[in-house]
């Protein structure tokens, strides 16, 4: 058994930017996430794939020092206010939970939170490429960002992200799950042969 847990002889191989992948909560506050950047990443989540092509998912974003920045700070929770408004960014996912009045409206899929986290993996694959640090996260008022936000009820205030440069020389070691208790054969916790 390899350090991975596979029942093979050898660790199988991925991208560098998926296993290096680290939730930092330390952000360099001198980083200024450009424009280009930003687009480049939101690009990333727009080509993900969705159920039917709907693609489901809309993003809020406040930039360090920006007016809706400084809005969504008050939200976060005092845990996550402790080290996300240093971050470059902060980007709230959406999802739409329902149909809704507007005459283009998306359709509507059971698989759209699913949907959501595929554009959001893309985003952080996309900011890994960049040399950026994603930190996703839940801890904050998600009533009150969608109040603030104008979020219209037939979507759903999902998760938060910080994006920025971030400082992994404080992080501790970095620990998984060996992929043999994630990955099964025909029934649930049957062994996968490899």
């Amino acid at each position: 058994m390899t350090r991975a847990g596979w029942s093979c002889m050898v660790e199988p191989e991925i991208l560098p930017v998926l296993r290096e992948r680290r939730s930092v909560r330390s952000y360099d506050e001198r980083h200024v996430l450009a424009t280009s950047e930003l687009a480049s990443l939101l690009e990333a989540a727009r080509w993900a794939p969705s159920a039917g092509n709907s693609q489901p998912w809309a993003f809020l974003v406040g930039r360090r020092d920006d007016a809706a920045h400084r809005s969504f700070v008050p939200l976060l929770a005092p845990s996550v206010r402790r080290w996300a408004p240093a971050a470059s960014a902060l980007v709230f996912a959406l999802h739409q939970v329902g149909t809704g009045p507007e005459a283009d409206a998306l359709t509507y899929s059971d698989y759209a939170a699913y949907d959501l986290g595929q554009a959001v993996a893309q985003l952080c694959v996309q900011a890994g490429a960049l040399g950026l640090s994603c930190h996703q996260f839940a801890a904050f008022d998600h009533d009150g960002m969608a109040e603030l936000a104008g979020v219209p009820a037939h979507w759903s205030v999902t998760t938060g992200i910080a994006v920025g440069r971030g400082l992994l020389s404080e992080l501790a070691p970095r620990e998984r799950r060996p992929l043999s208790s994630i990955a099964c054969g025909g029934r649930f916790g049957a062994s996968l042969r490899l």
